[in-house]
């Protein structure tokens, strides 16, 4: 069965940092396009941050350019997302999402849900201001 475990999460005061993992399980993340949502109580889910290795390519959301920063370690099978200065407004719970092979849909952005087959459960991170 495949499973993405993220972990990682936790409670950081303004201006700190996080390092959040997401690990494939039953799946192999090497030619996926993996990528970071989050979700704020009972909002949609946003998509911050992707990558697809194989062609170096990365996508990230304005709102977190110059802060946030995604890398894959394939011996690992798990892609990271390193989180600086990190804001109250960052406060959310963070998912990793998987497809086979890039970035790229017909119709449909990297940063759309409904671009992915597989989704974690998830990993909570509080920014206290």
């Amino acid at each position: 069965q495949v499973q993405l475990v993220e972990t990682g999460g936790g409670s950081v005061q303004a201006g700190g940092s996080l390092r959040l993992s997401c690990k494939g399980s039953e799946y192999t993340l090497t030619s996926s396009c993996v990528s970071w949502f989050r979700r704020v109580l009972a909002k949609e889910r946003e998509g911050i941050a992707a990558i697809y290795a194989p062609r170096g390519n990365t996508y990230y959301v304005d709102s977190v350019k110059g802060r946030f920063t995604i890398s894959q370690d394939n011996a690992k099978n798990t892609v990271w997302l390193q989180m600086d200065s990190l804001k109250p407004e960052d406060t959310a719970m963070y998912y990793c999402a998987a497809d086979p092979g890039p970035c790229a849909w017909a119709y449909t952005r990297w940063n759309e849900t409904k671009g992915y087959k597989y989704w974690g459960q998830g990993t909570q991170v509080t920014v206290s201001s």
